[in-house]
């Protein structure tokens, strides 16, 4: 082409027209070449994609060539899956095979799906229905239900929604209220409250954050006693429990004052804290005490028992054994500081059982009624 160049400038007047027709042609040659290029790039990307289908279809071609060795493989995994089921089958069937702690999961896992289905707070039910429900289960729970029913012969149950503790202290102590009409009792504890609202400000709280709470709590106190206007039937305090505009704000008191308990005695509480969940006092109250939906432990029995001075025994239905080498039924009696008891003896305790009495299955509370 250099060549070709030298040449058409020294004889730029008399070939001029030869020289344009030249290059014009080289152009057109060029853009063929470019076009061919382009078409060679397409069929390499054509033949790649042939020879990957071709290994596709042979590794296909080679399994269906091996029927054999397929059909080994799903039976393999159907006979897994049959195992599968067969086994969950026969663990649902036999309680006997979880643990406390599988149950606590196997709990956890339902409630969002099972809470929404059941009221609050159910009806009255004979202590027969909870055995009902272990018939086909563990006989280590059968027999501890035998030996519940001699001193309690029925139960009420509540959500199971991560409130259900204090669900159960709300209703079984406005209950006890209502049937005793024990207006000293009122007295008393509406004294605590007040103390327990001091706490809450001298910590920083601001009021309009429990307010409307505290509020509610002892406006019911007021109407399970009689003598007023506003006074409720026990039917009206069963429907009550049941309204959640109501329930819930009572469960958030509860949560404020069991929260406040547990910061104004840290050092108490720290230990037991640290134990549970390795976080600090006020971690614990922000993540474990205040939200609603968060499970109690005996730390928030512990805290609230002795805010309130209110006596709480927790019924233990659960797979320990047994000291003794009989079936027992453990249990738990929460006491506040005799400062706090009603009645409180010269030792510090009182001479009746608490009044309220829970029944405490892995990860649920429901409510005991002694006969």
């Amino acid at each position: 082409m250099q060549q070709i160049h030298i040449f058409s400038l020294k004889t730029k007047n008399t070939i001029k027209g030869v020289s344009h027709r030249k290059l014009t042609h080289t152009k057109r040659i060029k853009v063929k070449e470019d076009k061919w290029r382009s078409l060679a790039i397409k069929s390499n990307q054509i033949k790649s994609n042939l020879i990957r289908n071709k290994n596709n279809f042979a590794a296909v071609d080679q399994i269906i060539k091996q029927p054999n060795n397929f059909q080994s493989k799903m039976q393999h995994q159907e006979e897994n899956v049959a195992e599968e089921t067969k086994a969950s089958v026969e663990n649902e069937q036999d309680w006997a095979n979880f643990g406390d702690e599988d149950i606590i999961q196997h709990q956890s896992s339902v409630r969002s799906i099972d809470a929404d289905k059941l009221p609050f707070l159910s009806d009255k039910e004979p202590l027969s229905a909870l055995a009902a429900e272990y018939q086909s289960g563990s006989p280590i729970l059968l027999e501890k239900i035998k030996v519940l029913g001699e001193r309690y012969d029925a139960i009420r149950r509540t959500r199971g929604d991560g409130n259900c503790f204090f669900r159960g202290f709300m209703f079984s102590y406005l209950e006890h209220i209502l049937e005793t009409q024990d207006k000293a009792e009122v007295d008393r504890v509406k004294i605590n409250v007040e103390e327990c609202r001091k706490t809450l400000q001298n910590l920083g709280y601001i009021d309009f954050t429990f307010e409307d709470f505290f509020s509610l709590f002892l406006e019911q106190l007021d109407n399970v006693l009689p003598g007023s206007e506003t006074s409720i039937s026990h039917d009206e305090l069963v429907d009550r429990c049941r309204d959640q505009s109501v329930s819930d704000y009572v469960v958030m008191f509860f949560r404020f004052v069991t929260s406040g308990e547990i910061k104004r005695r840290s050092d108490f509480f720290e230990p037991f804290i640290l134990g549970l969940t390795n976080t600090t006092v006020e971690q614990f109250c922000k993540s474990s005490v205040e939200p609603m939906g968060e499970e109690s432990d005996h730390v928030h029995i512990t805290a609230l028992s002795d805010a309130l001075g209110v006596a709480i025994r927790v019924m233990y239905l659960d797979r320990s054994s047994c000291d003794t080498g009989g079936v027992s039924v453990n249990h738990h009696d929460f006491l506040p500081a005799a400062g706090n008891l009603p009645n409180p003896t010269s030792d510090g305790s009182t001479i009746k059982d608490p009044f309220i009495t829970l029944l405490y299955r892995p990860g649920h509370y429901d409510i005991l009624y002694p006969k």
